[in-house]
């Protein structure tokens, strides 16, 4: 393209005026990046007019997802990482926000703007630089009845798909078919928030497998497997060609009868102020050169709008470092824009998936260094150079953790073989990266290795206060695994303490105050906090929310008491202490256990009549149970009573403790089953029950090699052979998944046992704070091998101690409900009010005062959305 040379306004002197006026058009995140950027370079001689037409200040679209299941959440963007609104940005002197405005009209030569406002009143607006943020609009197929879509792109559209799934389901009075045109980031994110909402989602997809512009076909084929897994139907290799009534239809004929169909399958940029003034590009967009100037004179353009040779790119970091440029080319700098920066991370539950850089080799000469496990659902790779050093790309399916450390490294050479960054393939403990100082760390915010260094240096000891000084993580969040890790690196190098300890309180950490109550042999939180706490005076060291669950679980470990018994009641968080779940509408669920999945006739019937009577919704979980939502406080001891008295206990969905163990149905009904997993998966249940620990754990036993439990998933995984139980460890489900790896193999049932209680109790002694066991095993000196020593080889001769463990939990064990039932002092705290009557069905004296615990209490709670016509 070729930029036009400057030209002077009609009726304009060239006499700069005092207070430059800057015109920002749209009001996404690339002009709240650019407005954040423009006051932290400049002066008091600029003033800055933003013109947004959504009704909300400029908030965070690739956070979109998150309004599904939060309608209060505004996704405000923070200023500079400060958390939560800040004010800072729009309140300052030099910015006015203008909300509800649309431009629709841009003279460049007379430098003007014509805006209407929300009322419909126009007015002009003169400016001495105008930046073109004005986003995209979603696209929908070029088919008949395309206008009948919903999109997903803005506040407004999720608010309309929550509003439309919620009148679908109580009219049609079942669950609503949704479909989702586009197998994209944008369309599968889409398509997990229906699937929160509560519908049935298939997915159409033009290409063989979903996410083809970031992954190849063995990555995106891995991808199909696990959406399959989770639930959702996938239409591949075709394109509709209408939608009808309710009826999607395909060349095929074989249509798909839906009540909701949402297109996500591109964007369109919003260049319509451009027509016929400004040069565009081929595909759409202002058409901008590396410093991100259009083709007239003082006219920039950012993010989705702008096209850069040719392209235009939805991504949230090219967008931010084009307002980086524009900031600083305002200010007097001379800053160019790369080029687009195609790195993506679905942001999807229980999907782990990533890309970067040259995923495809594409380059001349690259190889290719790959682990793959299709049945486990993982597939791991990254591109390299001929000569196998320089890091040109990566895919990872199943198993994104080495994304956040790799992704900085990009174009540079690595420091290992590159088959040891697969942590997949099971190759020992990952290599300890350092990274360069001009390391890019978080591209949403441009924040290098080197920035991070240096905010330490200045005082930023934490991740809290490294992300207020330098924005790190603050946007989409990937990167603060490695900008944790860096920082912790120059606080070493530096002889700085990296803290371990729980809160200000103690200086003990999890594991440490593990250790010291269990030589101790404390028995309550003021005999802790006495002897450890800071300062040491239980009248003034109360505790705080950090430490006093961490101090209950610790006790509830050793001396396996009633949790709620002594001072530990206080101690516990909100659902520990009403022994429940409390869930966004402030009532309970109630989660009965259920081992195994296992359960007779009569007990189902249990259930369904609890429901009936209390107007329970229920669902059927992931994990073998049947969960009941939506119990008053006051409510749970009657449903109780019912339930334990119909042999039921607590499933302790509440606790973080053993929820479940997960199980086939094995060699008792399954023709390919080679041992008993029900049996299995029952006895693991009952054995591990009620032990508290750092985080929740889940098991999971199959009873063959088909792994239908998916025991490589779980905290411990067995997998039958026809030689006896593979051990498999350190697997989950939590925000970044993790494959469990194989500890021992062929293992006789009394083996097994031992081997699960060294490893349980030596995870529960050593592991910190909220730290599920995959990440505790990373984190382990000597990882998995290490792990293995102590389990099998019994190389620290603690084996004995940790068996003593299980073996004294089993003997004091008690369900916690039954415990709360016998008890009327104990059922106290399920009163709503002092003066509360007698709890409906259970035991103890009418009129008898309650003593609620502090905590939410709800009396009289809504009750929760029935889905399916459901009563």
């Amino acid at each position: 393209m070729t930029v036009q040379p400057e030209k002077q306004a009609a009726g304009r002197t060239t006499d700069r005026p005092a207070v430059r006026t800057i015109a920002v058009i749209g009001g996404g995140p690339a002009a709240h990046r650019l407005v954040e950027a423009l006051l932290a370079r400049s002066g008091s001689d600029l003033r800055i007019d933003v013109f947004a037409e959504e009704p909300w200040a400029p908030y965070d679209r690739v956070a979109l997802s998150r309004r599904f299941t939060d309608p209060a959440d505004d996704l405000a963007l923070s200023s500079n990482g400060s958390g939560g609104s800040a004010p800072s940005l729009w309140e300052d002197a030099r910015v006015r926000l203008h909300t509800g405005c649309r431009v629709i009209g841009l003279d460049p030569d007379a430098r003007s703007l014509t805006v209407k406002d929300s009322t419909g009143s126009g007015s002009t607006v003169t400016w001495d630089e105008v930046v073109l943020a004005t986003g995209s609009d979603a696209a929908r197929p070029a088919i008949p009845g395309a206008e009948d879509m919903t999109v997903y792109r803005t506040i407004d559209d999720v608010d309309r798909l929550r509003e439309h799934v919620a009148a679908l389901s109580e009219r049609l009075g079942r669950t609503p078919r949704a479909a989702v045109i586009g197998g994209g980031l944008l369309g599968l994110e889409a398509a997990g928030g229906l699937r929160v909402l509560g519908t049935d989602v298939t997915v159409v997809h033009s290409r063989p497998w979903v996410m083809n512009a970031q992954l190849d076909e063995f990555g995106g084929r891995t991808l199909n497997r696990l959406l399959r897994g989770q639930g959702y139907v996938l239409r591949l290799g075709e394109r509709p060609s209408a939608l009808r009534g309710g009826v999607l239809c395909f060349p095929s004929g074989e249509d798909l009868e839906v009540d909701l169909v949402v297109a996500a399958t591109g964007i369109t940029a919003r260049d319509e102020l451009g027509a016929g003034i400004l040069e565009l590009g081929a595909r759409g967009g202002f058409a901008i050169d590396e410093r991100c100037a259009t083709s007239a004179p003082h006219v920039w353009a950012i993010g989705e709008a702008a096209s850069f040779k040719g392209e235009c790119m939805g991504l949230v970091a090219p967008a931010n470092t084009m307002a980086e440029v524009v900031a600083d080319r305002l200010c007097g700098g001379t800053g160019t824009f790369p080029g687009f920066d195609t790195a993506a991370k679905l942001k999807l539950s229980g999907l782990d998936v990533a890309s970067f850089g040259d995923g495809f080799a594409s380059a001349p000469g690259a190889l290719e260094v790959v682990y793959a496990d299709p049945t486990g659902g993982l597939y791991q790779k990254l591109v390299v150079s001929e000569d196998a050093r320089t890091l040109l790309g990566g895919i990872f399916v199943g198993d994104a953790a080495p994304y956040a450390s790799l992704r900085p490294l990009l174009g540079r050479e690595l420091p290992g073989e590159a088959g040891a960054f697969l942590s997949a393939a099971g190759n020992g403990a990952p290599v300890d990266l350092q990274m360069p100082d001009d390391a890019q760390i978080c591209s949403c915010r441009d924040v290098s290795a080197g920035d991070l260094r240096a905010a330490v240096c200045g005082g930023c000891p934490d991740l809290g206060s490294l992300k207020a000084c330098t924005g790190v993580g603050t946007q989409c969040g990937s990167c603060l695994p490695a900008a944790q890790k860096v920082m912790e690196q120059q606080m070493a190098e530096l002889g700085m303490e990296v803290s371990t300890a729980l809160c200000e309180h103690f200086a003990l950490s999890r594991s440490e105050m593990f250790e010291a109550v269990r030589t101790t042999r404390l028995t309550t939180f003021s005999e802790i906090v006495s002897r450890f706490g800071t300062p040491a005076d239980p009248s003034v060291n109360l505790g705080c929310d950090l430490c006093k669950p961490v101090a209950a679980s610790v006790l509830a470990t050793l001396h396996g008491e009633y949790i709620l018994g002594a001072d530990r009641g206080g101690l516990q968080d909100t659902n520990d202490r009403a022994l429940a779940n409390m869930q966004k509408d402030g009532t309970y669920s109630v989660v009965p256990r259920i081992p195994a999945g296992e359960i007779t006739p009569a007990k189902l019937a249990v259930i369904a009549e609890v429901a009936e009577d209390y107007g329970l919704y229920t669902k059927i979980t992931g994990a073998q149970r049947i969960d009941l939502f939506g119990a008053r406080l006051d409510q749970l001891p009657a449903i109780w009573e019912r339930l334990v008295a119909a042999g039921f206990e607590s499933g302790q969905a509440y606790g973080k403790a053993l929820r479940n163990v997960k199980s086939c149905v094995g060699s008792t009904w399954c023709r390919f089953g080679v041992q008993d997993s029900v049996a299995m998966a029952i006895t693991l249940e009952e054995r591990y029950r009620g032990l508290r620990s750092p985080h929740k754990m889940k098991f999971g036993v199959s009873g063959c090699a088909r792994e239908c439990a998916e025991a490589r998933g779980k905290d411990v995984g067995v997998i039958a052979t026809s030689e006896g139980w593979n051990m498999y460890v350190g697997g989950n489900g939590g925000a970044t998944p993790a494959h469990a790896q194989l500890l021992a193999k062929d293992l006789d049932d009394e083996t097994l046992l031992r081997y699960i209680d060294r490893y349980v109790v030596y995870y529960i002694r050593t592991a910190e704070r909220l730290q599920r066991t995959a990440r505790w095993m990373e984190e382990l000196p000597g990882g998995l091998d290490h792990v293995h020593d102590v389990v099998v080889k019994d190389t620290l001769g603690i084996a004995a101690d940790l068996e003593q463990v299980v073996a004294e939990h089993l003997e004091t064990y008690r369900d916690e409900w039954a415990a709360t039932l016998e008890d009327p002092e104990r059922l106290r705290r399920f009163r709503g009010f002092v003066n509360a009557p007698e709890i409906p069905g259970a035991p103890g004296e009418p009129g008898e005062p309650g003593e609620p615990e502090t905590g939410p209490v709800v009396v009289a709670g809504p009750r929760i959305p029935v889905r399916g016509g459901q009563r």
